[in-house]
């Protein structure tokens, strides 16, 4: 195979991958507007959201297992035609119903191909230095995409309609589809490989009940009693699907795969760093609507730093990870996450511009802890499980992005509540100490100075929850890099012997 090949086989699943993560934050500039065509209740619009990441989270491990036996290319085909099908089900949805199905079956599709894009990547770059690259390049667009779903789904609603944010995405598959079939060379799969069923079963029921639970837990109107029966559900059936992993001479997911250490510390990584990605995304987001007054556009090109900077950095870190010990390039990518969140806070009184410099620095640390977390999965497992530790990084990142935007949020209108002090002599409702857009909220309806008072007071302690919060990210980043210090530090292989 020659290097144009190579090449092209890359742009085929990177394209694929900027399908898959865009899908998963593309609705949250369009929800509005398919909500009023549509006519979704609060429950439908939930799973409209939420469906597609509970789905996909719940096959991974399935899907990555099925690539190792069958063909990581026979699986990214037939997943990119599930792709297809179910974006053409989703732009002409009729019913919020159809739109939900539409997007399990979106789900279906994606959790096919996510874990086939490193495998094939794993097979076809054997070359340490091309591998590093290809990585750096799957693993920028893996962060970065995510955080371009949000405008280019408002872009298409705006000059379109919210169909369009699905209809996108079949052009794009068709072409890689081609593309895949002349390109790609089959891989024919170790077929002595069993595919447990019923492993499959337990890890789905297991991976969805957890992240509904956690999901539904940050939820404004979540129900606690449903969060904590999914806690429970999901932890029994994980527990049993442990039980059986231990157990089975031939696993649907070889948990010894994490006594390799480079393997460990690139799931703690990938984990810990998309956590705070998403969550102090969510959190700034926030900040710069409600402190800040300004609209969501506006606000959401502000934290697109983050994702741009993960996005830039990505190929350079690719480049150079031969030469370097991939663990202590985790650890130093988590001290420069620090670094741009203690920036970041000690400007938020200052312009703009050092605000977006700090955002920046902490995105391209987090990005080039990525960059380093997929090389280091995907090089020191066995190539006949490459599927496997693909679909064992991916679950990393769906754990990490719904643990992240949950806690951070939860734990944002907490301190909020304890720090919210109502101004003495205005009479409000008890619920402004719930959050500051019920505090906005209430001071409409009061005149002058008390309406004022109301307002700062609001702010203030969401400026002291916003900073508590924030420093505690970055102290979670010291310790995650201490861990990943202490998890490698028997470990002499580099980059190049991973």
């Amino acid at each position: 195979m020659n290097k144009f090949e190579k090449w092209v086989i890359l742009a085929v699943v990177s394209s694929a991958l900027m399908l898959i993560v865009m899908d998963a934050t593309i609705l949250y500039t369009a929800l509005p507007s398919l909500t009023h065509d549509l006519g979704a209740s609060a429950s439908e619009k939930l799973w409209i959201l939420n469906g597609y990441s509970l789905v996909m989270a719940g096959l991974l491990p399935a899907m990555g297992s099925l690539g190792d036996r069958y063909g990581h290319r026979r699986i990214f085909s037939i997943g990119l035609i599930a792709f297809m099908g179910a974006s053409l089900v989703a732009a002409f949805a009729p019913t919020p119903a159809v739109l939900i199905m539409g997007r399990v079956l979106l789900a279906v599709g994606a959790s096919m191909m996510m874990p086939a894009t490193l495998s094939i990547i794993r097979v076809t770059f054997t070359d340490p230095r091309e591998l590093g690259l290809a990585i750096g390049i799957w693993g920028s667009i893996a962060s970065g995409g995510a955080g371009l779903g949000p405008i280019a789904g408002g872009l298409l609603v705006e000059y379109f309609w919210w169909g369009a944010a699905f209809l996108i995405n079949v052009p794009i598959a068709i072409a890689a589809f081609i593309l895949t079939l002349i390109y790609v060379p089959k891989h024919a799969g170790d077929k002595n490989k069993k595919w447990d069923l019923t492993g499959s079963i337990q890890i789905l029921i297991a991976m969805v009940a957890l992240i509904y639970a956690i999901k539904e837990f940050a939820r404004r109107e979540g129900s606690p009693e449903l969060a904590v029966i999914g806690t429970i559900i999901g932890l029994i059936a994980l527990t049993i699907f442990i039980r059986r992993q231990l157990k089975s001479s031939n696993p649907l997911l070889d948990l010894s795969l994490f006594k390799i250490r480079p393997f460990t510390t690139g799931f703690i990584t990938a984990l810990v760093a998309l956590f705070g990605q998403l969550g102090i995304q969510y959190i700034v987001t926030q900040r710069l609507q409600l402190v800040e007054g300004l609209g969501p556009l506006h606000a959401g090109l502000i934290t697109l730093s983050m994702p741009l900077a993960a996005l830039i950095i990505g190929p350079f870190v690719g480049k150079i990870l031969y030469r370097y010990d991939v663990i202590r390039l985790q650890i130093f990518s988590f001290l420069i996450a620090t670094a741009g969140m203690i920036i970041y806070i000690f400007q938020l009184d200052s312009v703009m511009v050092g605000q977006i410099f700090g955002l920046a620095l902490a995105g391209a640390g987090l990005g080039a802890g990525m960059m380093a977390a997929s090389h280091s999965i995907m090089s020191s497992a066995p190539a006949h499980k490459a599927g496997m530790a693909a679909s064992i990084e991916e679950v990393a990142y769906e754990l990490g992005g719904a643990t992240g935007i949950a806690i951070i949020g939860s734990m944002s209108g907490l301190v909020y509540t304890l720090s919210m002090k109502i101004p003495v002599g205005i009479d409000v409702p008890a619920n402004v100490k719930d959050s500051l857009d019920e505090a906005l909220l209430a001071a409409e309806g009061l005149a002058g100075h008390a309406s004022e008072a109301l307002k700062e007071a609001g702010r203030t302690a969401f400026d002291q929850s916003f900073v508590a919060i924030l420093a505690g990210v970055a102290v979670l980043f010291i310790i995650a890099s201490l861990v990943i210090g202490l998890t490698g530090s028997r470990s002499k292989q580099k980059g190049t012997e991973i």
